[in-house]
C-alpha cells in the first residue's frame, strides 16, 4: 500500500509534478528489493516484469522530455530511447540498482527540462499531434499509475509464490 500524496494542495504545477515524482517512486518501489531473478521472472505472455517496468519509463521520460520537449537528437539523449518492445529491453548484465539509477538519472533530467518550459507550452508529436507540457505531465502521471498497477499485480504474484 501507498501512503498518501504529500502534496494535496497548491498551484496545478505543483500538484501535477508531485503526483509525477509519486507516481515515478511507486514504480521502482516494485522492483527495489526483489532479486535479480524474480525482478525479470516473466508471468505474463508480453515482455512485462517489474524490472523492464522501470527500464520502460525511462525510455517514456526520454522521448517526452529529451526528444520531443528538449528537441535533442538520438545521438545526445542520454539513454535508450526507443518505444515500444525495445523499450521493455533489459540486459542480462543490468542489475536492477543499475536500473534504477538509470531511472532515477533520467527522471531527474526530465525536471531540469521540463523547468524551462510553462504549462502551456507545445510541441507537436509525430503520433499525437500538439501536445502541451501540462499534457505531458497528465499522459506520464497516467502510463506510471496503470505500469505501477502491473508492478503491484507481479510484486504479489511473486512474493506470494
Amino acid at each position: 500500500m501507498y501512503a498518501l500524496p504529500e502534496k494535496t494542495i497548491g498551484a496545478e504545477r505543483e500538484l501535477l509534478e508531485a503526483m509525477l515524482d509519486r507516481n515515478r517512486l511507486a514504480l521502482v518501489e516494485n522492483t527495489r528489493g526483489l532479486s535479480e531473478t524474480d525482478a525479470r521472472r516473466r508471468l505474463v505472455s508480453s515482455l512485462t516484469t517489474p524490472i523492464s517496468l522501470v527500464k520502460h519509463a525511462a525510455v517514456a521520460e526520454r522521448r517526452w522530455f529529451q526528444w520531443l520537449v528538449a528537441g535533442l537528437d538520438e545521438a545526445e539523449i542520454d539513454g535508450p530511447s526507443t518505444p515500444g518492445d525495445a523499450s521493455f529491453a533489459v540486459t542480462d548484465d543490468e542489475t536492477v540498482a543499475d536500473v534504477i539509477a538509470e531511472y532515477e538519472r533520467t527522471s531527474a533530467r526530465s525536471r531540469e527540462i521540463a523547468a524551462g518550459f510553462s504549462l502551456e507550452d507545445r510541441w507537436t508529436h509525430p503520433v499525437v499531434g500538439e501536445v502541451s507540457l501540462r499534457f505531458i505531465y497528465l499522459f506520464l502521471i497516467e502510463e506510471f499509475a496503470r505500469h505501477t498497477g502491473h508492478g503491484d499485480i507481479l510484486r504479489e504474484q511473486i512474493t506470494a509464490g
